[in-house]
């Protein structure tokens, strides 16, 4: 039976990296079926009927079939996954009570469509910043699906940190294992090597370097999604997809060993002194059963207490702005 995956937000640059490696197969399975369902607003549906006949055209085998929509009731029904690209960007001159305001509509809506007509098994990965309030917001209209189905993408930075310490050492992204990005999607995030290991080797012993690591390390991930956009005059879009494949494949099919990975997800019942009812992103095993779980009993140190509170901090402020939003 063919899985049925939403991808919002699907005339944009992410979604366009994205839906090629669902169709093709590098997420949820080499020998799984896929149905995509592509939403966006009316004034963009032509850009997405472009993109279903370019992936019509792509003649893949796994893919079943295509619907571009702007409705949500037909976008949400019987859904398996969700990937929530789609959200209301950051303008100039535009305050962040403002982008709240503007994203708890979008996703208040597209959280209680989910709530009525998805499955309740349906596993719902937020992607549009601010990614973690948002998650917020959609599973809070969603009540009828578990809160453990709900995530937020912060595997973005996770991937930019293990890159960034396999190039200072000359390896492959591959051999850093176990990095962890704790908290917001923002510039609070800490990047968190402490528990890191490349080729077997604690991260801290093979660079060498604590200075960097608890410094500029530190502030290349958390400031890395601007240096794209100054660069590149747009946002990530090709890493971004990347990372929502890790995410979701992982999410699928399981962690291996005793690796984990960093996934935004509901804080209630953490070991780690991070208030309750926060989307915030912690270090994760994910078992057969598509199930999460946090890694407990890793050591936080002085240094790393302050980074976790300073993105908490953060994390509280915007779910009681998103919150004031919903309830009025």
């Amino acid at each position: 039976m063919a899985l049925r995956v939403l991808v919002t937000g699907a005339a944009g640059q992410i979604a366009y990296s994205l839906l090629y490696s669902i169709a093709k197969g590098d997420v949820f399975g080499k020998d799984q079926p896929i149905s995509l369902v592509m939403l966006d607003i009316p004034p963009m549906l032509g850009v997405v009927e472009g993109v279903v006949m370019e992936l019509q055209d792509c003649s893949l085998p796994l893919l079943k079939g295509c619907i571009a929509t702007a409705d949500v009731k037909e976008a949400f029904t019987d859904v398996d996954a969700c990937i929530m690209v789609g959200a209301m960007p950051r303008r100039e001159g535009m305050e962040r009570k403002d982008l709240l305001k503007a994203n708890v509509k979008i996703f208040e809506t597209q959280g209680k469509a989910l709530n009525e007509y998805a499955k309740k098994t349906c596993k719902v990965l937020v992607v549009g910043n601010p990614a973690n309030t948002n998650c917020y917001t959609m599973m809070k209209n969603a009540p009828s699906i578990p809160t453990s189905n709900f995530s937020c993408l912060t595997r973005l930075d996770q991937n930019r940190a293990q890159a960034q310490i396999a190039m200072r050492l000359g390896t492959t992204c591959d051999a850093v294992t176990n990095a962890i990005i704790w908290g917001n999607h923002s510039t609070t995030q800490f990047p968190d090597v402490a528990h890191a290991k490349v080729n077997g080797t604690p991260v801290y012993e093979a660079v060498k370097d604590d200075d960097y690591l608890k410094g500029e390390f530190i502030k290349t991930v958390q400031t890395r999604g601007g240096a794209v956009i100054k660069a590149r005059k747009l946002s990530s879009a090709m890493s971004a997809a990347k990372a929502i494949c890790d995410h979701m494949r992982d999410w699928w099919c399981g962690t291996k060993g005793d690796q984990w990975v960093s996934m935004g997800v509901v804080s209630t019942g953490n070991k780690y002194g991070v208030a309750e009812d926060l989307i915030f992103s912690f270090p994760v095993r994910i078992n057969a059963d598509k199930e999460w779980q946090i890694v407990d009993g890793l050591p936080i140190s002085d240094f790393a207490r302050e980074k976790l509170d300073i993105t908490a901090k953060e994390l509280t402020e915007e779910r009681d702005i998103a919150a004031a939003f919903l309830s009025a």
